[in-house]
């Protein structure tokens, strides 16, 4: 069922359109693919002069709620979910990126659109994975 009331498809393209060209520019500029887990994946052994670039990538990440709270009134966010289901869930996450050569922003974003069949497997990979997840929690476990 679609909360009406939260239901924001102008914005939500607008924010789509916001990634698309980011990594795109990141991707014409750097000349690499905006997946975070490999960003972030190359901060633990770092190539010199490969530094800078991703450290102030991921603060840019980290710093946007802040700066958009000086713009507007921020979105609160509700987590219906335990400190260990937290954990976890991160925990898997991370497996399955090393697993998937990839997270869902460098497959699903960037790797769509080059036409990458990998990057098609594994962005269908991770949406079943999280259908049968919710499924599991909401209907089997919860």
């Amino acid at each position: 069922m679609i909360d009406w009331v939260h239901f924001t498809p102008l914005a939500s393209f607008g924010g789509g359109i916001l990634i698309g060209l980011a990594a795109a520019l990141f991707l014409l500029v750097n000349g690499r693919i905006a997946g975070i887990s490999g960003i972030l994946g190359g901060l633990l052994k770092p190539a010199r002069h490969d530094v800078l670039w991703r450290v102030l990538f991921i603060l840019g990440l980290a710093g946007s709620p802040f700066i958009y709270s000086l713009l507007g009134e921020p979105a609160q966010p509700v987590i219906e979910a335990g400190t260990g289901t937290l954990i976890l869930a991160g925990l898997l996450v991370g497996i399955g990126t090393r697993y998937g050569s990839g997270c869902t922003s460098g497959h699903g974003i960037c790797g769509i659109s080059r036409l990458s069949p990998r990057s098609f497997v594994a962005t269908a990979s991770f949406i079943l994975a999280g259908m049968v997840t919710v499924y599991l929690v909401k209907h089997i476990t919860g």
